[in-house]
């Protein structure tokens, strides 16, 4: 999938460089103020016109992300990334895995977990529905990708979520139990139990949790199932690994 820059604001960019100019040509002596204001609209459109013609390129697709933007530019292959998510302000970022070039800046959170990433890319300066890359990127990613937006607003470990149903999701039976039994183990289990249902959870994503019409909301599961696999990394008792 290839996304495009937007050009929603080059019309309003066109004309204030325009209007600017044509009202810095009319000035006459005694009009600084006007003047001033003027050479600000020239430079914020001619800014906006600089941005909008600067190479750009993401692609995704099976073997990684193709990105040529400012700041950013490379070929960076999925099992470079340690977990990637799309924010409630529609920004993608990649959290730092092996393999991926050190010197990218980590300038972004992971908003389930708070780790370090990179910005891959703001959703609100290209064309394509933000949940149009949502799907591509859950289809391509090995399930590093999580859809941050979905998350219900104040959602933490421990409460109880009525996950929405989609036209086609995750089978809601499978869901029930891996969610219920990693949910059981966070209220009950020791560490050794903690490391068991963790391991549940990476095994049944790697195989591919099943699909189904009408199952829960892939972006929901998958957000949630982030949240309890961090959770469930979190020693209950130190003493007894010490």
């Amino acid at each position: 999938m290839e996304l495009h820059r937007s050009r929603r604001a080059l019309p309003l960019a066109v004309a204030c460089v325009t209007g600017g100019t044509m009202v810095l040509a009319m000035a006459g002596e005694g009009a600084l103020l006007r003047e001033l204001a003027a050479i600000g609209v020239v430079v914020v459109g001619g800014a906006v016109l600089f941005g909008a013609v600067r190479p750009f390129r993401f692609v995704i697709g099976p073997e990684g992300l193709d990105v040529r933007r400012p700041g950013l530019r490379g070929t960076y292959r999925w099992e470079q990334f340690d977990a990637l998510a799309l924010d409630d302000a529609a920004r993608l970022v990649g959290v730092p895995g092996a393999g991926l070039p050190p010197d990218l800046p980590t300038t972004a959170r992971h908003p389930g977990d708070g780790r370090p990433a990179v910005e891959l890319l703001d959703l609100t300066q290209v064309r394509e529905n933000p949940d149009e890359v949502a799907v591509t990127l859950t289809r391509y990613s090995g399930g590093r990708f999580t859809d941050a937006r979905t998350l219900p607003a104040g959602w933490r470990v421990g409460m109880e979520i009525a996950f929405n149903t989609a036209l086609r999701g995750y089978e809601k039976r499978q869901v029930d139990r891996l969610v219920g039994r990693a949910e059981q183990t966070l209220a009950t289990g020791g560490w050794v139990e903690r490391r068991a249902a963790r391991a549940e959870i990476e095994q049944t994503r790697a195989a591919g949790i099943e699909l189904a019409l009408r199952g829960y909301d892939i972006g929901q599961v998958d957000a949630v199932l982030d949240a309890l696999y961090a959770a469930l990394a979190e020693n209950p008792d130190p003493a007894a690994t010490a």
